[in-house]
């Protein structure tokens, strides 16, 4: 399965400029690969790093598109849903992402439980590892059931 602009912004619930997948070209059996056309006139450029230093993508935006990646493995398929973001684990950035890349994000489910995801992300910019992580994602549903069953316990 594939998704356009348009089927990515009616899956999730972002928007300009905090929307950092561009295109789904895989989704399925467990993975996803997706896509972030990263531009200049992104609002973060005029900030991060400001002339006459290079622009350079900031590591946390790297992660909110690799969280959004894997929030496509929390639909399992389904048109739109609500994830919230619970856990990053073994991140680690090894390349710079500047305004011209086209950063490929690929994600691998690691174990779902309970409206629970966590999936081990790679991030790379023609073929050369950007960024890795492993990401836990909840859906909101899933979260509201967890803490009535916490409370439950109490």
């Amino acid at each position: 399965m594939t998704r356009d602009i348009e089927a990515v912004r009616r899956a999730l619930p972002l928007r300009f400029p905090y929307l950092m997948v561009d295109r789904v070209l895989e989704e399925g059996e467990g993975r996803v690969v997706a896509v972030k056309n990263v531009t200049i006139g992104e609002p973060v450029f005029q900030g991060h790093f400001p002339s006459p230093h290079p622009a350079v993508m900031p590591g946390t935006l790297i992660l909110e598109a690799m969280a959004q990646t894997v929030a496509f493995l929390l639909l399992e398929g389904e048109e739109e849903g609500l994830g919230f973001l619970v856990g990053v684990d073994k991140a680690r950035f090894r390349r710079k992402v500047v305004p011209g890349d086209q950063l490929r994000l690929e994600a691998r489910l690691l174990k779902r439980k309970r409206g629970l995801v966590r999936a081990e992300v790679r991030a790379s910019v023609s073929g050369e590892t950007a960024a890795t992580a492993i990401i836990s994602l909840v859906a909101a549903e899933g979260e509201k059931a967890e803490r009535e069953q916490d409370q439950d316990v109490e």
